[in-house]
């Protein structure tokens, strides 16, 4: 009778978990953004959000939640229920460096299930306009030059713009300050301001503020000039060759979470970026979307174990410090 019972439940399990998914979503869905609103990772959530609420039938709401470095973000996200009602977007800092700078609560591959690569950029090397440099060269002399008087913005330690500012010290054999900031909305505000004088950043960020000439850029850290930007040169150009950084984010859930509300999720992610208005509000910040091949939960998983693999001895080595 008890093996009759527990068949019985299993039977039930087995139905009632595919209906569940096939109703899914029936209320908003909240995706969490680890870092501040005006940042390069919440402008990015908040048009994939709506990309997705049109095949999702439902409001993707973004909620901020900032703090070391995007680890608190994630954080929370980690630790909330696995019913598809949760999104977690990051990027290389929040998902990979964190791992090799902070003590996590969590692990990065593990308590988290991969729904979809979204996008990746260059930074640029961007400073106020009171800097009086005009090409990388001389902002590079300059700083040498004036090293205690030269502060940079992050997002805090760890994070891009604070990995990109301790990689443009080594190859430019220059020293400044970093200032942690809770994301680079608000540190990109104190760069226009003149509080500080120079960032790393990614090019979705400053892009907007370079065009309306409230800030001034030296160079992207690709290979290739930005296609909505060809009059900013590469850092291989203006004499940095080599420097190459870029980052890519993705979307993920809590472990647990069914696979087939994961596979309606990929699913909304892959029609938000076929879409024609998303596509070109990306490329106008200078965000490169993946082909759709790579938008699935195993392209994410590879990467972001590679990624793992790549920079967490780079980051360890640098002996990165906890502001």
């Amino acid at each position: 009778m008890k093996r009759l019972i527990i068949a019985a439940a299993v039977a039930t399990l087995a139905v009632v978990m595919p209906a569940a998914a096939q109703d899914y979503p029936t209320r908003p869905i909240t995706m969490i953004v680890p870092f501040s609103a005006g940042g390069p990772t919440d402008v990015l959530a908040r048009i994939l959000a709506e990309g997705m609420r049109a095949s999702l039938g439902q409001t993707v709401l973004v909620e901020n939640v900032t703090g070391a470095a995007g680890s608190i973000g994630v954080g929370k996200a980690v630790r909330a229920t696995p019913d598809g009602y949760t999104l977690s977007i990051g990027h290389w800092s929040t998902h990979v460096i964190n791992g090799a700078i902070y003590n996590l609560p969590y692990d990065l591959l593990t308590d988290l299930a991969p729904v979809s690569l979204l996008s990746s950029n260059p930074q640029l090397i961007v400073a106020n306009n009171k800097v009086p440099a005009d090409d990388l060269k001389s902002l590079v002399a300059w700083i040498k030059a004036n090293p205690d008087k030269v502060a940079a913005g992050t997002a805090g330690p760890g994070s891009a713009s604070h990995v990109g500012g301790i990689y443009f010290q080594g190859f430019s054999g220059t020293k400044f300050l970093f200032v942690p900031y809770r994301g680079t909305g608000p540190a990109m505000q104190d760069l226009i301001a003149g509080q500080i004088q120079l960032m790393l950043d990614q090019s979705s960020n400053s892009l907007p503020q370079v065009r309306n000439k409230q800030i001034k850029a030296f160079a992207v850290t690709a290979k290739t000039r930005l296609a909505v930007a060809p009059e900013i040169p590469t850092v291989d150009e203006v004499g940095l060759p080599g420097f190459y950084i870029s980052v890519w984010h993705g979307l993920w859930v809590p472990k647990g979470t069914p696979k087939p509300i994961i596979a309606k999720l990929t699913g909304a992610v892959q029609a938000a970026l076929a879409d024609a208005t998303v596509r070109k509000r990306l490329a106008d910040l200078g965000q490169d979307i993946p082909p759709r091949e790579q938008q699935t939960p195993e392209a994410l998983a590879a990467y972001q174990r590679a990624e793992i693999e790549k920079w967490w001895p780079i980051v360890k080595a640098a002996n990165i410090k906890l502001e």
